[in-house]
This record gives structure tokens, C-alpha cells and sequence, in this order.
């Protein structure tokens, strides 16, 4: 017996086979604009002799990098919606992590320079941007890169500028928001730095995180391919309530209050 719903969704398959087709004929020239003509432009504007412009109260460096940045996710049909604003102060900044894009979304809204993976350095646009926008490279696993990375962190936050980590350690599936390595928040505790958590919600109510993750198996190229042809849709970076080490009992406590703070800010409706 004909199964009557086949039709329906050979349909649907094809219909959405066509609209990601047209999606690629229409961002990927804009694509290769923005890392062809955007890029190289960005570059030259940022020299050791416009480091000190300030342009409307930002130096002229960290204005490119953001408007290069939120170019990127316009390519990519990102609609960047954001709830809290950063502090100006020099601050860590934790986030829940899903995918690539996190870098770029949050360093559309603040300069600040990163703890990543050192296998980002190599990967194609993303790599230099981050590099560029002062990222601390750490060898997953490697003790002694750690130590490195914490005494970066430390002096970049005494110096008056502020950071970003990603405090699960890894990307996740979208589904759940990791536990919180402890050790990371020590530059805070140190430094006497605020930290301040950030959550990503991708989709409405974060109904697409796991769409936008990474898909097991899936590598940075398939995953920034597979990105460029989806549908457009919103992405929320809240910013949220600052916690200060004398607000808790230690880099545990702070880790699990801005942990705390993420998950509930995911669970909140639409």
C-alpha cells in the first residue's frame, strides 16, 4: 500500500534542497566580498599608526574588528539581538560555547581577547580575526600551557584590558551547558577583576543551538559550510549580572554562580 505522506515529504525535501541552494547563490559572492575586499581593507587600516586613533570614544582597531565581525554574521543570516551590555571595566567574560560563531558574535559586541584552543589559529578567516583581536592560544591537555595562559590572562586584566573564556573547555552539543572548569577564574580572583557571564541563544528561545553546534564527526570547514546555507534566524547574546570575588568563596564559587547564571538565562522564554 502507497505510503499518501511520501509525496508530501519528497516536497518538502526538495522545496528545502532549493531554498539552501539559493541561500549559497546569494552569500557566498557576499562571502568571498567580505574575506576578499573587507578583509584585506580592515588590515590596512589597522598600522601602528592608527593604533591610537579613537573614533566616537572606541580606538580605531577595536571598531573595525567589531564591524568586520558583524558583517561576518549578516553573511551568515545571524540577526544579532542584544539583552545587558558589557561592563567598560577590564573583565573576564565567560560564555556558554556551541560553536565557531561565538567568537565572532561576542567580539561584535566587545574587544576582548580570548583563550581558544590552539587549533583555531589556523583555521581560515576565524584564525586571523582572532589573532588579530588578541587571542590566547592554550594547548588543550598541555599543564604547562595552562600556567602560560593564566599568567596572560592575569596581566592582560591588570593592564585594564578584559578577556573572554569559554569555561566548559570545549564546544558541546547544544543541548546543555556544560560544568565550568574552576581553575580559568583565577586570573579574576588574582586580579580582582570582575566576571562577567554571557549566554548565547541561537534561534528564538535557543530552539536552534543544536542546529548550529557542531554534528558529531563535524570539523570547523563542514560546519562553516553547512552554517553559510541556513536559514536566517536571530541570535540573543544576553549579558548578564557581574560577579565579583568577593561575592562568593573563591574561583569555585564564582565558577559555579556564572554557571548558574547561563543556564538560567537559556531556560528563560522567548
Amino acid at each position: 500500500m502507497t505510503d499518501p505522506s511520501k509525496p508530501a515529504v519528497a516536497r518538502a525535501a526538495a522545496g528545502s534542497a532549493i531554498a539552501r541552494a539559493l541561500r549559497y547563490t546569494l552569500r557566498v559572492p557576499w562571502l568571498l566580498w567580505h574575506v576578499l575586499v573587507m578583509l584585506p581593507l580592515t588590515v590596512l587600516l589597522i598600522t601602528p599608526l592608527t593604533a591610537g586613533l579613537q573614533v566616537g570614544g572606541m580606538r580605531l582597531e577595536e571598531r573595525l574588528i567589531r564591524a568586520w565581525s558583524r558583517g561576518l554574521l549578516r553573511v551568515f543570516g545571524f540577526r544579532i539581538v542584544r539583552i545587558g551590555a558589557p561592563l567598560e571595566v577590564a573583565t573576564m567574560f565567560v560564555a556558554n560555547h556551541v560553536t565557531w560563531a561565538d567568537i565572532v558574535l561576542l567580539h561584535s559586541q566587545k574587544m576582548m581577547g580570548f583563550v581558544a584552543k590552539r587549533e583555531i589559529a589556523s583555521w581560515p578567516v576565524v584564525g586571523w580575526m582572532a589573532a588579530r583581536a588578541q587571542t590566547i592560544f592554550h594547548q588543550r591537555g598541555n599543564t604547562e600551557s595552562l600556567g602560560g595562559v593564566l599568567q596572560a590572562m592575569l596581566a592582560r586584566l591588570r593592564g585594564g584590558h578584559s578577556v573572554g573564556v569559554f569555561p566548559e573547555g570545549r564546544t558541546r552539543d547544544g543541548t546543555q551547558v556544560g560544568p565550568f572548569h574552576a581553575r580559568i577564574f583565577l586570573a579574576a580572583v588574582e586580579s580582582g577583576a570582575p566576571v562577567q557571564p554571557v549566554a548565547l541563544r541561537y534561534g528564538p528561545g535557543g530552539d536552534a543551538q543544536a542546529r548550529v553546534a557542531f554534528q558529531p564527526g563535524e570539523h570547523f570547514l563542514g560546519n562553516f559550510l553547512r552554517l553559510l546555507g541556513e536559514p536566517a534566524r536571530r541570535v540573543e547574546v544576553h549579558f548578564l549580572a557581574p560577579i565579583l570575588a568577593s561575592d562568593v568563596e573563591g574561583r569555585r564559587g564564582i565558577a559555579e554562580c556564572a554557571r548558574e547564571r547561563i543556564v538560567a538565562a537559556m531556560a528563560q522564554p522567548d
